[in-house]
């Protein structure tokens, strides 16, 4: 133990300073998995915030400019119909953003595949896949919707169902390649039965 004067303290004022000379030594760590793949899915949004303001200042100058000329005319009780249609243009367009909050993150490890999807309006949902029996399979007409489906024990998820079917058959291909990676990579953990 070691006394420690403070400068400008009085002297009945002193510090006690303890240090420790043991050193105890800190477990070890279990190494991070290796990641083979990691992609997270967004819905694509083709207004941006810039986009949309700019969307809404035009449709309410439009409105201004009808209501003016109905006011004017004398037809004062169109006046409050001309905004109604921004209004419920702008809860539609909050509604759709929110929808955008949607991903889905996908992620392969040397130990397993790990499906999350994360919705505004629903709680977290996470699945985990063994990867020794993975199959991913793309169903449906290339062209006209499919899904991307990971099935492993007899547990079935579909992902990325908000994806285009060119973006869909790309992540499809991605994982596949991903899978042969870890596939052809030696020490995996045994698989569990």
């Amino acid at each position: 133990m070691q006394t420690r004067r403070v400068e400008g303290a009085p002297d009945a004022h002193q510090f006690v300073c303890m240090t420790i000379a043991r050193h105890t030594p800190s477990p070890a760590l279990p190494p991070a998995p290796r990641v083979f793949f990691d992609a997270i899915l967004h819905p694509h949004r083709s207004l941006g915030r810039h986009g949309f303001r700019v969307l809404m200042g035009v449709v309410i100058l439009v409105n201004l400019l009808i209501a003016s000329i109905f006011a004017a005319n004398g037809a004062w009780p169109v006046v409050p119909f001309c905004g109604l249609d921004a209004v419920i243009l702008w809860l539609a367009f909050r509604v759709n953003n929110r929808a955008a909050r949607l991903y889905e993150r996908v992620r392969l490890t040397d130990t397993d595949l790990t499906v999350q999807r994360v919705a505004w309006n629903k709680p977290e949902r996470r699945w985990s896949l063994q990867p020794n029996w993975l199959r991913v399979t793309l169903d449906g007409p290339p062209r006209h919707g499919g899904r991307v489906t990971l099935t492993s024990h007899g547990q079935s998820v579909t992902v990325g169902a908000f994806l285009t079917p060119d973006e869909r058959a790309d992540f499809a291909k991605a994982l596949r390649g991903a899978l042969a990676r870890w596939r052809s990579t030696p020490c995996h953990p045994e698989p569990v039965p």
